[in-house]
């Protein structure tokens, strides 16, 4: 259920400090939107911090006659809907992420759901869709190997991993943010001394040299923050996600 079990189990869970939820942003700020959920992010799962951010890029095949997110998106207004776009399934950041650069850039693509990103960024590589916004993970390979063509990363800044790309907000479509992130929340009531514990300890572990060399390898970087300044991403990016669910009419089937 899009990561909603465990968040349940956590949100119900007793505030004693022992039990936690690791979990991608889109549970916290795209589900509310998608899911009727038996708790409430805001008022049931407490901000502990931001674990690591996670990139994503827009790509297409090579057959593609576009190099950067400007063609592209003149291609697709010369072809309403003539362009598939592979997503890792409803609801997730690969399918969000290609919805927000519609809305922004006014254009129609019609999303092909695959099961996970791999399998999405397999089908460009065969030609059975034309564009995706993937996980640099599963879509670094390939670019390297020529096997997609690389447009745009969909964070604020560029990526570690390929730093001659621009962004997306670069290439004409100013504050545009489709980065995925990953999160760490606790029950709420949990005791604040409890909490600042935890965050402590976790915060020290995401320092640790081997571990963000573990992460670097997934197209990952640590990214810790307070509770409090979690708390305002999650709302700004639920009102974001929101607002894109309702104006592109995506529903779960």
């Amino acid at each position: 259920a899009g990561g909603n079990v465990g968040a349940e189990i956590v949100a119900k869970a007793n505030p004693d400090g022992y039990t936690a939820l690791a979990s991608t942003s889109t549970v916290l700020t795209v589900n509310p939107s998608l899911y009727r959920m038996s708790f409430n992010v805001e008022r049931d799962l407490q901000p502990v911090t931001v674990l690591s951010l996670g990139e994503q890029v827009v790509v297409v095949h090579p057959s593609v006659p576009v190099r950067s997110v400007q063609e592209l998106v003149a291609l697709a207004k010369q072809k309403p809907g003539a362009l598939n776009y592979g997503s890792a399934g409803t609801g997730t950041a690969i399918h969000l992420g290609a919805e927000l650069l519609k809305l922004r850039a006014g254009i129609d693509m019609t999303q092909v759901p695959y099961k996970g990103g791999g399998p999405a960024a397999a089908a460009v590589v065969a030609g059975e869709v034309q564009v995706l916004v993937g996980t640099i993970a599963s879509t670094i390979p390939l670019i390297q190997a020529g096997r997609l063509r690389a447009l745009a990363s969909t964070s604020l800044k560029r990526s570690r991993l390929l730093p001659d790309l621009p962004t997306v907000a670069e290439s004409g479509y100013p504050g545009f943010d489709a980065g995925l992130w990953f999160g760490m929340t606790m029950p709420a009531g949990v005791p604040r001394p409890v909490l600042e514990r935890i965050h402590a300890a976790t915060v020290k572990v995401l320092a640790i040299p081997e571990v963000q060399s573990a992460m670097s390898r997934q197209g990952l970087e640590a990214d810790p923050c307070s509770p409090r300044e979690m708390a305002a991403r999650i709302a700004k990016e639920t009102a974001i996600w929101s607002e894109v669910i309702a104006k592109s009419g995506i529903r779960l089937q």
